[in-house]
């Protein structure tokens, strides 16, 4: 990174560090106004969660059962492309149809790695824990069935964020749900395009204010704790001193976010596979260890999945709590990753689509399931009518099954919390980023105004422990769901049309490997 980026990054930040200590004060504590502002929040979030009374399942929040059913929709409209296009998906992000003269800018490695820094974190860690003290180990047969049908939702959208890019004169692109909802829909008659222009709006608004909560203030607020925590709790350095971690924190987003989604890119594609590499291992080492009780560990899965407890327990554990706190969640049918392989260098939507439904697999199939594992196997799940309290307790039970096993782990699981937290901000500021662009135009300024804003962000979200600016980042990220899989329903046979016509040419050769 030149010094002139540095430089820049710093100039930044100065205004905010001299007085970061006080912003908790200034800006949280005020009194009658900020018991007005966390009204204002708290209905945001009461208006995106609302319940509704389902038969069978009871009162359930419908942002969950929108996803769901889209989910499924998209898996059984499109012939279960999830398995029978797992094969190509890998030959893709490996290389072998790459094309070096194609149109992007980031492989298609770096724009899985990228989406996936979005949505593999704490709640790969704490999420997992909490749908299993709601629905005990049942759940974890949920948690792999909602990953399976999700990967489709991916593969829709990705695709249409691909196809639907807008290239710019300087060689970069921006792509995203506000492209193809908007220009997508437009080719469906004035008036399907009148609201197609309208859920573009709507999706960019709260993708911008998902950037600065869900996607910023989150993530850093619990890297801040498991900092304090591993550093000595009460008597750490930074206990009433967050702030400072999180300028430092603020300072190191900032020097990546400053070049653009090839510099996002190049950190992704590095911390997303060694911070992944590293937590598996640990877990695989665990589970080895109980070889022996591996038979039981699957038979208390499969018993409890079924279980008239678990089945609606663990169902809305692994859902409600899991995709609230954006957890476990893999942004399936959110839209937020259509954004991150937009910039694919590829002019084969297809294919970009069928490497995003990776994105599910890992982050759910793979890495939930081998969290629930551990804790299962070594028999630190609580009692299924115990709810952990926070994600800070939630992780440490994570911790004490890791550490069961292997004592040292617990300080390596706190770094991965701050990394996967580092990588989801960044990932997230280039969300965020797009949509700004979308709505103030593709100008320096406006780029530069949302960076300074974002970072800003970093450093008083390690300060405040607000429930309510949470739940509203929380509410913004699944408030774009809305928007998008109401797109995608109109979008999706121009996707079904594509996929039949792009692996015929895969099949009649048109389509060739390059490796």
């Amino acid at each position: 990174m030149s010094k002139k980026i540095l430089a820049f990054t710093l100039m930044l930040c100065a205004p905010f560090l001299t007085f970061a200590q006080g912003l908790e004060s200034a800006l949280f504590l005020t009194g009658t106004l900020w018991e007005s502002i966390e009204g204002v929040l708290d209905a945001i979030f009461n208006a995106v969660f609302f319940e509704v009374n389902f038969p069978v399942i009871g009162r359930r929040p419908f942002v969950l059962i929108w996803l769901v059913i889209g989910a499924l929709f998209f898996t059984i409209y499109n012939g279960f492309v999830n398995f029978w296009g797992f094969k190509h998906a890998l030959d893709v992000v490996r290389g072998k149809y790459d094309d070096p003269s194609d149109p992007g800018e980031v492989s298609h490695f770096q724009a899985l790695a990228t989406a996936l820094s979005g949505t593999v974190g704490v709640g790969n860690i704490a999420g997992v824990a909490l749908a299993i003290s709601l629905g005990g180990a049942g759940a974890t047969f949920w948690i792999i069935l909602v990953g399976l049908f999700g990967m489709s939702s991916k593969f829709v959208e990705c695709t249409l964020g691909l196809k639907y890019r807008k290239e710019l004169p300087d060689g970069s692109v921006s792509g995203g749900p506000m492209y193809y909802l908007s220009e997508g829909l437009a080719k469906r008659g004035a008036g399907v395009g009148m609201l197609g222009k309208a859920l573009a709006v709507l999706f960019a608004i709260a993708c911008i204010g998902g950037s600065f909560g869900g996607g910023n203030m989150v993530q850093i607020n619990q890297a801040t704790s498991q900092l304090v925590t591993v550093t000595g709790g009460t008597e750490s350095f930074f206990y009433g001193n967050e702030w400072m971690f999180g300028a430092a924190m603020a300072v190191l987003v900032g020097i990546v976010i400053l070049g653009g989604i090839k510099s996002i890119a190049n950190v992704t594609d590095k911390i997303v596979p060694f911070m992944v590499g590293i937590y598996l291992l640990g877990a695989i080492i665990v589970i080895g260890y109980h070889f022996t009780d591996i038979p039981w560990a699957f038979g208390e899965i499969i018993r409890g999945a079924f279980s008239k407890h678990a089945a609606f327990g663990g169902f809305v554990g692994v859902l409600m709590i899991g995709v609230q706190r954006a957890a476990f969640s893999n942004e399936a049918g959110i839209g937020s990753a259509s954004i991150a392989h937009a910039a694919a260098k590829t002019d084969e939507p297809i294919s970009e689509g069928v490497v995003a439904l990776l994105e599910p697999f890992i982050d759910t199939v793979v890495v939930c399931t081998m969290t629930a594992l551990v804790i299962i196997i070594t028999q630190n799940a609580p009692e299924a009518s115990v709810a952990l309290a926070n994600d800070a307790e939630k992780i440490a039970l994570t911790s004490r099954s890791f550490a069961s096993v292997i004592p040292w782990f617990p300080p390596v699981l706190a770094m991965a919390v701050i990394l996967f937290a580092l990588s989801t901000m960044i990932a997230w500021s280039y969300y965020g980023l797009k949509a700004w662009t979308y709505l103030f135009g593709e100008s320096k300024t406006s780029e530069n105004i949302y960076k300074l804003i974002f970072c800003i962000m970093v450093v008083v979200g390690s300060a405040v422990s607000s429930s309510s600016v949470f739940n509203f980042g929380d509410a913004m990220i699944f408030a774009m769901c809305f928007p998008n899989v109401l797109g995608l329903y109109f979008l999706a046979p121009e996707v079904k049309a594509d996929l039949k016509d792009y692996f015929a040419r895969v099949k009649s050769g048109e389509i060739k490997k390059y490796s």
